[in-house]
């Protein structure tokens, strides 16, 4: 009788543990495929380019706006289409909100971000092509956000509230992220951080997984490595060189709110030969590697939503 008491405890418990662990971060697994599906469609010829204003950005904003409601993440304003103010054309941001599931943090927000835009159709063909798709300029970033936004959306995990945002006139000036960072502090948006991603679709061939931009001005890089629990953050010295700290999503946001702000990138600048180039298109994307980052990319994410205090702080 005991004998069989005991077997049925151990098997019990073995259960209970399959149980906690189909649910647990570490069970959750990143499709290649879906991956792929994104970064092909947002850097496919038919969206022509995505310059801001064009039918191209709008089929792709239509696009992002359904990821959100397949997702059953709300909008956080009237609608997902957040419309650029001090653009001359007309564009959009599409953000969207996940509350956080503690009474307190949720009150407490951070941004997880990319661009969507690129710079349209080229004046002069090359080789018989002129349309700018932007693979990994942004749409590389932009899929590594939709990722996100499924995961947080089936976990429910996040103690912090999540906003979602896909920035509209990067290519322009920031003018997307510069007119949302204004209008949520004229709100008094309860701004913990920011984690801007950008060019993220190529291996950076170094022993770190990803450089941050203004890696010095945070501490946010020490706490990533530590959440991951080992280095997959680092410098770079053409980011410190031509200052990318300034050019990307994350900096108005710290100017605005005087917060950590700052992007990841995988993609080494010097090297890369397709920057703003007709032949940055999906075929000379790393899916698998997308893939790879965006994996470990969720449980350093998912730790910065969930911290008891306000780890990440600016360095003095």
């Amino acid at each position: 009788m005991k004998k069989t008491l005991f077997l049925l405890i151990a098997s019990t418990a073995t259960l209970t543990s399959c149980a906690q662990k189909k649910t647990s971060t570490g069970d959750y697994k990143v499709k290649q495929e879906s991956v792929s599906n994104t970064l092909k469609f947002l850097s496919s010829d038919a969206l022509k380019g995505r310059e801001t204003g064009s039918e191209g950005a709008e089929t792709a904003a239509r696009y992002l706006e359904d990821i959100f409601e397949k997702n059953s993440v709300k909008p956080y304003f009237a609608s997902y289409r957040d419309t650029l103010s001090n653009s001359p054309a007309t564009g959009y941001n599409i953000i969207g909100v996940l509350e956080g599931i503690d009474p307190k943090l949720k009150n407490e927000f951070i941004i997880l971000s990319a661009h969507y835009d690129h710079i349209g159709i080229a004046k002069a063909a090359v080789n018989g092509d002129d349309i700018y798709n932007g693979a990994d300029d942004n749409a590389t970033g932009s899929t590594t956000v939709a990722e996100l936004v499924s995961y947080f959306a089936k976990s429910k995990t996040n103690k912090r509230s999540i906003l979602f945002c896909f920035f509209s006139a990067e290519e322009k000036g920031l003018l997307g992220s510069y007119h949302l960072a204004k209008k949520l502090k004229a709100q008094n948006f309860n701004l913990y951080t920011v984690l801007n991603f950008e060019m993220t679709g190529v291996p950076l061939g170094k022993s770190e997984l990803a450089f941050m931009t203004g890696l010095g001005r945070s501490n946010m890089g020490d706490k990533l490595n530590e959440y991951a629990g080992k280095k997959i953050i680092g410098s770079n010295e053409f980011e410190m060189k031509y200052q990318l700290f300034r050019a990307s999503d994350n900096y108005p946001f710290f100017v605005e709110f005087n917060v950590p702000a700052h992007t990841l990138s995988t993609t080494e600048m010097s090297t890369f030969p397709y920057y703003h180039h007709v032949d940055d298109e999906f075929e000379n994307m790393d899916t698998a590697h997308m893939t790879a980052f965006i994996q470990q990319m969720i449980p350093v994410v998912e730790k910065m939503a969930n911290s008891a205090t306000k780890e990440i702080v600016l360095k003095k």
